[in-house]
């Protein structure tokens, strides 16, 4: 019974060790392995504001798994622009799609103004002929159905002093942009 005892608390310590993600690496110079930590990518924080995404390039000689993400996101075009949520659903499909098309949170002005400027009232119709299946191409803001995308112009000052194929952290157009999105789309308008 000891030794049983003796066991099952060894288990119990290997069990509660954490374990860290780690990778060896063997030096030239040493021959005893060298320990690296590899820290996550950053993660983009999230919360309940809603995310404007904008498809900043076109479409053409794009893998069809990314072209079928975009149309998920309704980003059929250039310039076009959504707005999401923040979840981690569409969080997943913004990262698919990350090197075409840029995003950030949209504060509540930014998005009166896009709605006022950019929406297209939507005329289809709300149900099918049988009444069974309805269509979610719409929605419903201050009583007008409208389309659940934007048409924008290209932007006054341009994307990014480096252009349309570097992030945006370096000073292209893709990618997070955070805030800035709300002057991006202010030069869309």
């Amino acid at each position: 019974m000891a030794e049983e005892d003796k066991l099952v608390e060894e288990q119990k310590q290997e069990t509660d060790l954490e374990v860290k993600p780690e990778t060896q690496e063997m030096s030239l110079s040493e021959e005893k392995p060298v320990k690296k930590i590899i820290e996550p990518e950053e993660k983009i924080p999230q919360s309940n504001k809603k995310i404007a995404v904008i498809l900043v390039r076109g479409l053409v000689k794009v893998k069809k798994t990314v072209k079928d993400t975009l149309a998920m996101l309704r980003l059929t075009r250039k310039n076009h622009c959504v707005v999401i949520d923040n979840n981690p659903v569409n969080m997943g499909m913004i990262k698919k799609a990350k090197d075409y098309i840029t995003w950030g949170e949209i504060d509540s002005e930014t998005y009166t103004e896009l709605i006022n400027k950019r929406g297209q009232s939507y005329e289809g119709p709300e149900t099918c002929s049988k009444g069974k299946i309805k269509y979610n191409k719409f929605f419903v803001h201050e009583g007008k159905k409208l389309k659940k995308y934007f048409r924008l112009n290209p932007p006054k000052k341009g994307f990014g002093r480096k252009g349309i194929k570097i992030p945006f952290k370096v000073g292209g157009g893709l990618g997070y942009r955070g805030e800035k999105i709300n002057e991006l789309i202010k030069n869309m308008l």
